[in-house]
């Protein structure tokens, strides 16, 4: 093999179940790992492979750093219009091949096409529109005093980490690259081992789009061997993260001792709250969508759902039917509602979890079992849309983030009782409450412990918006001005007049 890859190395779309390499990007080259070594590329909707990705290590995570620090004055100095017509490039590149990225996004994480290619690729190309938008918009302060004016300088940061995980691969990991580069910044990302092959398609159009070597680097491979250096590396100013809160504790930790800053986004154990005076259909199919879409795989979803009591008979009777009409099936075919589960080892946490809320007493209003597909998916991942009750908000299996297709039920009366079940978790990120009195809904806004709440609907999202949580479910902000804030560095200058 030799040390230079190009495009052709990925799978094709005239040929989807063609063996394919995953390739770190380093100094606008298409590389494997230094070490020589490789992971599995698993396709969980069948249990087989679907090629091997780069395992790099802290030599290849050197040379990335290296490049991205070489890279980092010329691109600095770039006009903002400069760096936002590159990210426009890449946005193009990524709608012309949109059909291409979809179906391996849902042969690399299992989720159904028809949601790719709507959902995941089509937020991936409006990240890189947004903040191509947002170089050109991006402003600083000024404050005057009588003899006096002060402004403040914005600057990038340097070489930034941005490290992205498995649920949503390109989109999230689009999500902070699109920000970072868009601020000034030359980028080192690592996307997750699991779901690494839209992210070296990134790289192949990286290079296509005329982005320049060193800018955009990806290192593919594992925490331990590639995160951990990378987020440990001298010359990385900055971390921006998603994923599970025990690997952010760790990050934390390690950039306290060097002062980097950090983005942590993490778990959630959110709640839908369902009043009784709600629109029922429409608290129904939210609910639906919130509980189980993308089999559960969002750290937004609503994995706990609490009723108001007198209407808690009916809401369950049809969130019950809306659920068991949810079919489980091939990812390719477009009557699928739930693909796979990401890997076999999520699918064994899963039924964990399952197995818990049994010993805890739940009692169990809907599946609960591993699904079993017919055909080509007969190996797959796959785990039945799952309705508990008769759990109280202490157990584990309200405490602890399951992130699979399981949603709970608890009832409340009052708006106290509401809210003391709904912050009864650790986590605060995100939130969704149903009720037709405005003046309810503020004031239980108010009092919900998220980051985020919706009120009458579910992942409604603006990315002018701040977005993250408190808590265990992160530190700092995502979206709009907090990103761009967040990848500069402010200086504030004083004129005397």
């Amino acid at each position: 093999m030799s040390d230079a890859q190009g495009p052709r190395d990925l799978p094709s779309d005239s040929s989807p179940d063609a063996p394919g390499l995953a390739l770190n990007l380093i100094g606008g080259r298409l590389v494997p790992a230094l070490g020589g070594e490789w992971l599995p590329g698993e396709e969980p909707a069948t249990g087989g492979l679907w090629g091997r990705v780069a395992s790099s290590d802290a030599r290849d995570v050197k040379a990335a750093v290296a490049a991205a620090a070489e890279a980092a004055p010329l691109w600095a100095a770039l006009p903002a219009a400069g760096r936002g017509r590159h990210l426009r490039s890449l946005a193009r590149l990524l709608e012309r091949d949109l059909d291409l990225l979809a179906a391996d996004e849902s042969r690399d994480s299992g989720k159904p096409v028809h949601v790719a290619r709507a959902a995941d690729i089509p937020r991936a190309v409006q990240n890189f529109d947004f903040f191509a938008d947002a170089a050109t918009q991006f402003a600083s302060e000024s404050h005057a005093t009588p003899d006096s004016l002060n402004y403040t300088l914005r600057a990038p940061l340097g070489v930034v980490a941005c490290i992205s995980p498995w649920n949503l691969p390109l989109y999230l990991l689009t999500w902070k690259i699109a920000p970072a580069l868009a601020a000034g910044n030359t980028v080192v990302a690592k996307p997750s081992e699991i779901t690494s092959l839209t992210a070296a398609r990134l790289g192949a159009l990286a290079i296509e789009a005329g982005l320049p070597p060193g800018v955009l680097n990806l290192i593919m491979g594992t925490g331990p061997r590639a995160g951990g250096p990378l987020c440990a590396h001298p010359l990385v100013k900055a971390i921006s993260f998603t994923g599970s809160t025990r690997v952010g504790g760790e990050i934390a930790l390690g950039a306290a001792r060097t002062f980097k800053k950090v983005s942590l986004e993490m778990g959630g154990k959110n709640a839908t709250v369902v009043c009784a005076d709600a629109d029922l259909d429409l608290a129904v199919s939210e609910a639906v969508r919130a509980a189980f879409s993308n089999q559960g795989q969002i750290c937004l979803c609503g994995s706990r759902i609490l009723v108001e009591r007198p209407i808690a008979a009916a809401f369950k009777a049809r969130l019950v039917a809306r659920a068991r009409a949810l079919r489980v099936g091939d990812p390719r075919e477009a009557a699928t509602d739930q693909g796979a589960l990401t890997s076999k080892a999520h699918l064994e946490k899963v039924l964990g979890c399952l197995q818990t809320a049994r010993e805890e007493g739940g009692r169990f209003l809907l599946g609960g079992d591993r699904a079993l597909v017919a055909g080509r998916c007969a190996g797959g991942y796959f785990v039945y849309p799952t309705v508990i009750e008769s759990l109280g908000p202490d157990t584990r299996t309200n405490q602890e983030e399951i992130f699979g297709p399981v949603v709970t039920v608890q009832e409340f009366d009052g708006d106290a009782q509401a809210l003391a079940l709904a912050n009864a978790t650790r986590y605060g990120l995100s939130a969704s409450l149903f009720t037709r009195d405005l003046q309810r809904a503020h004031r239980l806004a108010a009092g919900l412990r998220a980051g985020l709440v919706w009120i009458n609907c579910w992942m409604v999202r603006d990315l002018r918006v701040p977005f993250g949580g408190v808590g265990e479910s992160g530190v700092g902000r995502e979206g709009g001005l907090e990103a761009m804030r967040f990848f500069t560095e402010p200086k504030n200058v004083t004129v005397k007049l």
